[in-house]
């Protein structure tokens, strides 16, 4: 990242083969936009939908960086975040719309709290219904036990969407479907970790960010819409088997092998009581129901990449 701040934000926005989400995601930003100065980047991933020629004719003046293959997200991030010039980074998924002032929202609040690196709004459904923003580190908790129970029982060691909070606070990492990042703080921690493909990276983002006691916040006043997982919904099967190796790469990282492996032979037990679960209901309603078949259709493939040891090829990094 470039030292010298010439802007408020360098908005930032990867793209693989969502032409039509790309393009709606930036009109809504040129229309919610007021009072900040800024810069745009659009890093395309390799693809092969007409995004780059799209984004060419229809917004001329944007920053293309134009990839050969899918290099993934932390990796897309990072190659804008080194031409970035803005005080602030303002990184979006392509299936965000953007309300009126929620991008002012957040720049005020991070011009208030100069010892906040990483801020993001509340993500909300079209119909207005709120999504879950943040959530907390992965534990051997989060992930074996339910987690919708967690935030139940335990609502102050584990916030959820349930409470209705009225000012920002401060939680352990925020969902980066849209999120503002203090470029000192990026200079003082570093970029996105690229051993991440997809998945997890914003996760540990914010896991560095606060060991460099940098705080990280959710400011709910600022309201985002998001049409969750339409990126990952292309390559479904590929996509969860992404999910689980970053999982399990955070969990190496931050947490230690044996915590990484206790968590493995959890989730594969698990995978395979779901398989025959699954296989039951197919067997009752003669394999006609798709959603049964497509379930059974994860769970073998996710049994089979634990087999070959989790290998990197499987998930979406063979591009």
């Amino acid at each position: 990242m470039n030292a010298e701040s010439s802007r408020d934000l360098s908005v930032i926005i990867v793209n693989w083969n969502t032409r039509e989400l790309l393009l709606n995601c930036i009109d809504s930003f040129y229309r919610s936009i007021k009072g900040l100065t800024f810069e745009i980047f659009v890093v395309d991933n390799g693809s092969r939908d007409g995004s780059v020629d799209s984004v060419r004719r229809a917004f001329p003046e944007i920053e293309l960086i134009q990839n050969q293959r899918n290099l993934g997200f932390a990796r897309a991030n990072n190659e804008a975040l080194r031409k970035s010039k803005g005080r602030y980074a303002l990184l979006l998924n392509t299936d965000v719309i953007l309300k009126d002032g929620a991008i002012e929202t957040l720049a005020e609040f991070m011009d208030r709290n100069p010892d906040v690196g990483i801020a993001a709004g509340q993500l909300i459904n079209g119909d207005g219904s709120k999504q879950n923003s943040f959530d907390n580190f992965p534990s051997l908790a989060t992930e074996v036990l339910n987690k919708s129970l967690l935030r139940i029982f335990f609502p102050t060691r584990y916030p959820s969407k349930r409470v209705n909070y009225s000012s920002p606070i401060d939680v352990h990492s925020v969902i980066g479907a849209c999120m503002i990042v203090r470029s000192q703080a990026i200079r003082e921690v570093g970029l996105l970790d690229e051993d991440y493909f997809f998945f997890m990276e914003e996760t540990d983002w914010c896991y560095r960010m606060k060991r460099r006691r940098w705080r990280v916040c959710h400011v709910p006043r600022a309201e985002i819409i998001h049409l969750q997982g339409k990126t990952a919904n292309l390559v479904r099967d590929k996509a969860k088997i992404e999910y689980y190796r970053s999982l399990y790469l955070f969990f190496k990282k931050h947490r230690g092998i044996a915590e990484s492996v206790l968590l493995k032979s959890c989730l594969f037990n698990q995978f395979c009581v779901d398989f025959l679960l699954t296989l039951f209901s197919c067997l009752l309603t003669a394999f006609t129901r798709e959603r049964f078949k497509r379930r059974l259709g994860i769970y073998a493939r996710l049994i089979y990449w634990h087999l070959r040891l989790c290998p990197k090829g499987m998930g979406l990094g063979e591009g």
